[in-house]
């Protein structure tokens, strides 16, 4: 892959050494991995990254992954997010797919299937931004026909703030 191309991963687990591991791997797929140990670090990296796809541990001490997969959600619009996980519940997974989760995998994983979820995840990524983006250009092709310019421009920034 380009370096401007790669897809780019936050992956969030308190197990340092699984976390290194999986990083690692990743990388040698391809991929732009950043790696946080705990839910803050996950919130701040994501803060500060323009992530593609954030991959968290559900149970981790502190802000645990269904907190940190709301407010990714809340703050990020287009991220998507696999949660990972060595304690699946059917509760759990039912919680964390009404939060927006993407997938929800089971640790002991297949790294294969991570592989594969996360490029489904990020085309899934690709596909919201191109819609919202769409959305967007019609609704700024529809303001410029009946607006003189500085309307437009007004009405254009209503506009963004809709899309923060």
């Amino acid at each position: 892959m380009e370096t401007e191309n790669r897809i780019k991963i936050l992956l969030v687990d308190d197990e340092v050494k699984f976390l290194k591991a999986v990083s690692e791997r990743l990388s040698i797929k391809g991929f732009d991995v950043t790696t946080a140990t705990d839910g803050d670090a996950a919130i701040q990296a994501a803060n500060e990254g323009g992530f593609d796809v954030a991959v968290v541990d559900l149970q981790m001490p502190g802000i645990d992954g269904s907190q940190v997969l709301k407010i990714l959600k809340q703050n990020h619009r287009f991220i998507e997010i696999i949660m990972l996980t060595g304690h699946a519940t059917v509760e759990s997974a039912v919680e964390c797919t009404r939060l927006g989760a993407f997938k929800y995998l089971e640790k002991p994983y297949d790294f294969e299937k991570l592989v594969e979820s996360l490029k489904e995840a990020y085309h899934a990524r690709l596909q919201k931004k191109f819609e919202s983006d769409q959305k967007r250009m019609q609704a700024i092709q529809k303001l410029s026909m009946h607006q003189s310019p500085l309307g437009l421009l007004r009405a254009m920034a209503k506009l963004d703030d809709g899309h923060k």
